[in-house]
């Protein structure tokens, strides 16, 4: 295995605090992750004039057995990673293009479909086994440390993730990412413009996790969990295969059994499952999308084998505070990986009105924490808490926006109401 850059989702926690002796030392107070502080940032305003997107697209990236796929680019004068001027920025995004027109890109290079994309969507509920330094499987109070992802399946399916909702940036119902995606080329698609996923229900997998690599708080009833805090580099180990024919993880497992493919876009829900670096006070990672690399053979022609993934945690509501929660995670990273599916698409450097600085298209990274950071919807009488995106013209400048209703972050439109200004390696300040 080979493990690309992750895009996630971080939260600040607030000071630890241990609550009595009586318990054991790597249990935590319920509350300690509860409204965890977010860095936040003024915002600035567009730099005059501001930048464009493309006007041709161009095919799957080459050599690589993964999900659908085309790619285009954006002017906007920026600085690379390095401080190096860059004015064209090139990103490859999932499903089809949206400039196809009667089975022709309209740049005229390359022959595509402008009809609806679907992508299979696994959902692979991933329990958490902890357990003692030797392995053994550890109880506290009689009851074994065990936290099951398995009954937030359904919510989810039921969610506007996987369920249609009505948006504005179509005429026709549709899914969460999909609604955003279209967002973004809006009057440049056709209306049957869709990226869309066909969820399947896999096998829940098991995570195993050996005490002095997490730490957890326990429900009223003294059950396991209200939540588990995992190192990051633990989980990372006990998640990704460490060789082609490991099947002792839930990626590698999945993988095997072919419950996960190549032309996927997978999903591992766990339940209130977060992940800090460091320290327990570092927290917390509650999703990042990547992809699992593995090797091809005779059957791919030997291209690359790009498996699409993301972890997301299902978070019960009010456990990080009043906004994010049940499928916060997952629409963010699922948005991410629609603009976003192999982690490379590079922009100028931005930052964000909640402090992020990068130099990525990562859009809900640009969202995450801000006033109104998540837009509720309700289906089948049940509230769900989806984040709000940023759009293409966010990161590309463009000046007034060319998506829909002139936006920069959807579904609500006022949570950015201007575009990015290019910025210094780091954010060291606007460019001259």
């Amino acid at each position: 295995m080979r493990l690309t850059a992750l895009a996630t989702i971080v939260l600040l926690a607030a000071p630890l605090a241990m609550s009595g002796q009586s318990t054991p030392d790597d249990q935590l107070p319920t509350s300690f992750v509860h409204n965890m502080p977010i860095h936040m940032h003024a915002s600035k305003t567009a730099n005059a004039g501001g930048g464009s997107l493309g006007s041709k697209t161009n095919g799957a990236v080459l050599g690589v057995d993964s999900l659908p796929n085309w790619s285009s680019y954006f002017y906007y004068p920026g600085v690379d990673s390095n401080g190096g001027p860059q004015y064209t920025w090139q990103y490859t995004m999932a499903g089809n293009a949206p400039t196809a027109r009667n089975g022709v890109d309209q740049g005229g290079d390359v022959q595509f479909s402008g009809a609806t994309t679907r992508i299979g969507a696994p959902v692979i509920p991933v329990n958490v086994d902890l357990r003692n330094f030797d392995g053994t499987p550890r109880y506290v109070n009689g009851h074994r440390l065990y936290s099951s992802a398995t009954q937030f399946v359904q919510p989810v399916l039921n969610s506007p993730v996987y369920s249609t909702s009505i948006f504005d940036s179509g005429s026709q119902p549709t899914q969460f990412a999909d609604a955003v995606h279209k967002a973004e080329f809006f009057g440049k698609a056709p209306d049957d413009w869709h990226t869309l996923l066909l969820p399947r229900v896999k096998a829940a997998q098991t995570m195993v996790l050996i005490r002095g690599n997490y730490r957890f708080a326990l429900n009223s009833d003294g059950t396991c969990c209200f939540y588990i805090l995992i190192d990051e580099n633990a989980f990372i180990n006990a998640f990704f295969p460490s060789s082609p024919t490991d099947t002792s993880t839930p990626i590698g497992a999945a993988e095997h059994s072919g419950d996960i493919r190549t032309r996927d876009m997978s999903s591992f829900l766990f339940n209130n499952a977060l992940l800090y670096v460091g320290s327990p006070s570092n927290c917390c990672i509650v999703g990042f999308h990547t992809y699992d690399v593995e090797p091809g053979s005779a059957a791919n022609g030997f291209r690359e084998k790009r498996y699409v993934l993301n972890y997301s945690s299902w978070v019960t509501p009010g456990l990080l505070g009043p906004d994010f929660s049940d499928i916060t995670a997952l629409s963010h990273e699922l948005s991410e990986t629609y603009d976003d599916p192999f982690v490379n698409n590079a922009t100028p450097w931005w930052l964000s009105p909640n402090g992020n600085c990068q130099n990525n298209l990562e859009n809900g990274d640009v969202v995450e924490g801000l006033p109104n950071s998540t837009y509720p919807i309700t289906l089948s009488g049940t509230t769900y808490h989806p984040q709000n995106e940023s759009l293409l013209q966010w990161f590309a400048g463009v000046t007034p926006s060319s998506a829909v209703d002139q936006a920069y972050s959807y579904p609500n439109t006022s949570v950015l109401t201007s575009a990015s200004v290019s910025q210094q390696v780091h954010c060291a300040g606007p460019l001259p």
